[in-house]
């Protein structure tokens, strides 16, 4: 049971958030400007990292050619090669060279995500706990040579900083019917990312292996125009590319799901720091009640999401992921005294055991400013409670005691009321 100290929190606390009105539309915000300052920003992320260790040689990265020099980046960066994913639409900087017949690889750990396309350079998005995705490139890698050079990237804004990110530095994916030429013939989810995306809807323009059990999905095939409509055409990883060209011949759902829930997190979170920051600035740190409703709003957000409220519907036989990129993703598993953990895994009816977002340990979230986590955490608290409402009732009674126990034995920064 909880605490009584915690009850009266929450009965305290519940006024203040039912007062809060909704923000009929978001905030558009100015990244550049003050008080963010972005491009002018020291990067703190994991790349910006390994580039300093780089520099004093305390890193060596093997350029003998584009395999070797993925593999050692990649470990560099602890990412491992089993989130490889395989994605066919023409997009990212390199969108001229990414086509059915030469898809995309990506990889990505809790913070950091790197593309690559055979005869094309390596991007990196890393996340700055502070200022959200930061946009690197390399030079195209000359086999043998030196490490290619790497630049900030800032035309990586012209998508990852649209609408589809609220206009702030973001992560995107998208689903689309592609041409032979990897280009979108149709739309089936844009300008959203998170794991509330019914899993019919995603896919599009990628690749799928595994037993995912997804009948039907729109994965693994591309459209060719045919009297005035498009007419669907199988595209099997390796059909019509040389899956020999990466790292490896898979493109699993589970790294899938993990991506499209980072995402969601992630910019989720850097929008409502963001938020936050703007409104203490406009108000010189004095926020009204219109800046505090406004904060709610977006901690109520980001409670729903963290929790997994709307979490899109699994197939009925569940989905089976890649063996070996659990038993990676269950590697920095935080357990509890019983040898619980917010990575552990269900996969039959849902994503996690445990639905209660692994994301809370990203450096992001520790960065994230004391009034605003304590409002996130106010809401969570919400779904967690021994009798929710209906509003906040998704979680089962057992499991909502044990994401209070994981939480309790795993977070350092919960609020004093919570224990």
């Amino acid at each position: 049971m909880m605490c009584s100290p915690f009850l009266t929190m929450l009965l305290f606390l519940s006024i203040s958030a039912a007062s809060a009105a909704d923000t009929k539309e978001l905030r558009v915000i100015d990244f550049k400007g003050p008080p963010h300052n972005y491009l002018a920003w020291k990067p703190k992320d994991r790349f910006a990292e390994l580039q300093e260790k780089a520099l004093k040689g305390e890193v060596k990265l093997d350029t003998t050619n584009d395999k070797a020099f993925l593999t050692s980046l990649l470990a560099a960066l602890n990412i491992p090669i089993n989130s490889q994913t395989l994605v066919f639409s023409a997009s990212s900087l390199q969108s001229e060279i990414i086509n059915p017949r030469n898809p995309r690889a990506l990889y990505f750990n809790e913070d950091t995500y790197l593309g690559w396309v055979p005869g094309g350079m390596v991007e990196i998005i890393a996340a700055d706990p502070e200022m959200g995705p930061m946009f690197y490139v390399f030079d195209r890698l000359r086999p043998g040579g030196p490490v290619p050079n790497v630049t900030r990237s800032t035309k990586c804004m012209n998508c990852h900083a649209g609408k589809a990110t609220r206009r702030l530095p973001g992560l995107i994916a998208e689903s689309l019917l592609v041409s032979r030429a990897g280009s979108s013939l149709e739309t089936f989810r844009r300008d959203v990312q998170g794991h509330q995306i019914p899993l019919e809807d995603r896919f599009g323009g990628w690749h799928l292996t595994g037993d995912h059990n997804l009948t039907p999905n729109r994965a693994n095939v591309m459209g060719v125009p045919n009297n005035g409509k498009n007419q669907i055409v199988p595209v099997e990883p390796g059909q019509y590319s040389d899956l020999g060209l990466h790292l490896l011949p898979t493109s699993d759902i589970l790294p899938n799901l993990m991506n499209e829930h980072q995402m969601g997190f992630e910019n989720r979170l850097v929008y409502a720091i963001y938020t936050l920051r703007q409104l203490k600035s406009d108000s010189k740190g004095l926020l009204g009640a219109a800046a505090k409703a406004e904060i709610e709003e977006r901690a109520q957000e980001l409670a729903r999401y963290i929790t997994f409220a709307d979490e899109a519907k699994f197939p009925t036989k569940g989905i089976v992921g890649d063996p070996a990129y659990a038993q990676d993703f269950l590697r920095d598993r935080k357990m509890s005294k019983t040898g619980l953990s917010l990575r552990d895994l269900d996969l039959k009816t849902r994503m996690f055991k445990h639905r209660c977002s692994y994301m809370l340990y990203t450096d992001t979230w520790k960065a994230t400013p004391k009034e605003l986590k304590e409002r996130i955490y106010y809401h969570m608290a919400l779904y967690l409670r021994e009798m929710p409402d209906a509003q906040h009732a998704h979680l089962a009674p057992a499991e909502r005691v044990a994401i209070r126990g994981i939480l309790k034995e795993t977070m350092t920064d919960l609020p004093a009321w919570w224990r």
